[in-house]
């Protein structure tokens, strides 16, 4: 049969009488179609980024794309100014544990009030670069792992081009006193540029008094403003504050195809409350202590100093938490995490890392980190909701930093807390999954029944020279949790045993070894760690159960709520909905059809009984 026959046969079938079956056929065979083709081309027409109209747009997206990676696993936040749909409005915000600021203009510098940086000077260092009468596309980001917040603009100039201004800022964390802005402008266009600089300074700070100093650095001379002041306290004390900061110029000449580098330091330096009549010598203490962090600043590499300070936070950051994403309604999920831990280790000084800080000093730190005994002592934090609250404003993160370093001192953290970081990490780490130092070994303190997604804690501290990789996986075919554990590094044996230990115990590697999830009656920890084989083997008998048993498996409609947000499982709501009105009008047109069939039928038959008499 050729091609031609085909196609007549085709129009012969479509010039026919197309009855109700095959009408209702047709209609099945479109939605089912419609059903499972139409979510993927909607999917893809959401997904694919709108067209750039203008080139400052398209000059911010390539910027930006060298962040995207970072952004999606969770080491990055990136936010449009506006926010575009979906972005989470998190604080783009810099610190150290001494000093704080965020990315607005307004902004003061933050110092130490208690727990947490909440107490403002009157000094707003954030300098701004503006092109006149210009339109500006703008994002932020925030990238986790290095403490250093990118402000990205692309101004755009109608008919000649996009002029881009790049900022890099962070607090220091080796030289806590010192605040870094390194500001960038490229043009790339054929027109020179005039750029306009701001930087807001001193705002209305009665007792601060100003003085312009030159230093001799680098190409020459610069010139510096000094403000020296205080801030009052409730109980009749005050605290010295002196601020060194580059005295910024009005603008800057942007030649064609060429950048211009702006590089400001701002030395911040603050002593501890004391009474306002011993104010006068201690102005001068703090004034000598800020011109000293400077002189250390400028007189070395920008890009040394700023790999420095990455370097620390990289550290900071080797050890992580990992969760499978949810789509469970009001879900924690990877993003508030990460952004949680960068928002608490900012406000918590590195000292371990520190210039100044001395070899005793730096021994009894460590010391701190690898005695870990008793923390942490409470329930598992990520149930807790109040740890997890929005971190939009200073006062957002003010209040969840005081929250979380409260907590982590009242469970038996304490000694990890004032470790500074390094040991804030592994206290919020081993919060997460209720872990605990006990008695010579580690304790997993979560109960069965929570373990209904995927975590993964990476580079867990058991001491100064072993780190533990463990990760708890819920299995596809049974929807029943398994423990993998492994060692990152060890100096030397380490034994695990799962719930009860009555198994013998197992000698961990770097390769991950699987444990079953057990419950017991009383419930106690799924698994042991420690290094002491026959603590693990004595262990048994001081562990008092009833019953021992496989965790039983999770609910299907539990795992189908945190992976595609329902509890139909993975058909979405639409394919149900879809379903139920088939059937509708399966029935509907069945019993149009018995009508038609049995009730039109007789009428009929009737109609032609009557008529002949």
């Amino acid at each position: 049969m050729d091609v031609s026959e085909v196609i007549k046969k085709a129009k012969r079938g479509l010039d026919g009488y197309i009855s109700y079956r095959k009408a209702l056929l047709v209609v099945l065979v479109l939605l089912v179609i419609l059903l499972y083709s139409g979510p993927s081309i909607f999917r893809l027409v959401l997904h694919t980024r709108p067209s750039l109209a203008d080139s400052a747009s398209r000059s911010l997206s390539l910027r930006l794309g060298r962040f995207w990676p970072a952004s999606e696993e969770h080491d990055a936040h990136i936010l449009h100014a506006p926010a575009l749909p979906g972005e989470q409005s998190y604080l783009p915000y810099v610190g150290n544990g001494y000093i704080a600021l965020t990315m607005d203009q307004e902004s003061p510098v933050y110092i130490r009030n208690g727990r947490t940086l909440s107490l403002p000077i009157n000094f707003r260092p954030v300098t701004l670069v503006s092109l006149d009468g210009m339109a500006v596309k703008e994002a932020i980001v925030t990238d986790y792992t290095s403490g250093i917040v990118h402000r990205i603009q692309s101004w755009d100039q109608p008919g000649i081009g996009p002029l881009d201004v790049t900022y890099q800022t962070y607090a220091h964390r080796s030289m806590p006193s010192l605040l870094f802005q390194d500001i960038k402008v490229i043009n790339p266009t054929d027109q020179d540029a005039i750029v306009d600089v701001e930087q807001m300074g001193l705002g209305d700070w009665p007792m601060a008094t100003t003085e312009m100093i030159k230093l001799q650095h680098g190409e020459g001379e610069h010139e510096y403003i000094v403000v020296s002041g205080s801030v009052d306290l409730p109980n009749s004390k005050v605290i010295p504050v002196s601020i060194v900061t580059l005295k910024v110029p009005s603008s800057l000449q942007v030649l064609s195809k060429r950048s211009v580098a702006l590089h400001i330091v701002t030395a911040i330096n603050y002593t501890e409350p004391i009474l306002k009549k011993a104010y006068a010598g201690a102005k001068e203490v703090a004034t000598q202590g800020a011109l000293a962090a400077l002189k250390r600043a400028v007189t070395g590499s920008i890009k040394n100093l700023r790999n420095d300070h990455s370097k620390v936070w990289k550290e900071l950051w080797s050890s992580g938490f990992g969760i499978s994403h949810s789509k469970a309604e009001n879900a924690l999920n990877g993003d508030l995490i990460n952004a949680t831990l960068y928002h608490v280790l900012s406000q918590a000084q590195a000292p371990l890392y520190e210039v100044l800080t001395t070899e005793e000093q730096r021994a009894s730190i460590l010391r701190d980190i690898a005695y870990a005994e008793g923390c942490y002592g409470g329930h598992q934090t990520l149930q807790a909701e109040r740890l997890w609250s929005p971190l939009d404003t200073v006062q957002d993160v003010n209040r969840v930093v005081g929250y979380w370093i409260l907590t982590l001192e009242k469970q038996g953290c304490h000694q990890l807390v004032r470790a500074g970081a390094n040991g804030i990490m592994q206290a919020m780490l081993l919060s997460f999954g209720g872990m605990r130092f006990k008695n010579q070994h580690l304790e997993f303190n979560t109960h069965p029944k929570d373990l209904h997604r995927d975590y993964y804690f990476r580079r867990l501290s058991y001491g100064n020279a072993t780190h533990l990789n463990i990760s708890v996986m819920v299995q596809e075919e049974d929807y029943k949790a398994v423990i993998y554990t492994a060692l990152d590094r060890s100096d030397k044996n380490y034994y695990a045993c799962d719930a009860g230990c009555l198994d013998p115990p197992v000698e961990l590697k770097q390769a991950k070894q699987a444990f079953p999830v057990k419950l017991t009656e009383p419930v106690t920890a799924i698994l042991y760690i420690t290094s002491d084989k026959v603590h693990m083997e004595e262990l048994k008998h001081t562990i008092h159960v009833k019953e021992i048993a496989l965790a039983p498996a999770h609910e299907h409609h539990v795992i189908a709520m945190h992976k595609h947000g329902h509890k139909w499982g993975g058909l979405p709501t639409v394919f149900w909905l879809t379903i139920i009105a088939l059937i509708v009008i399966f029935h509907l047109f069945l019993i149009k059809l018995v009508i038609n069939e049995y009730c039109g039928g007789d009428v009929r038959v009737r109609y032609r009984k009557l008529s002949d008499f």
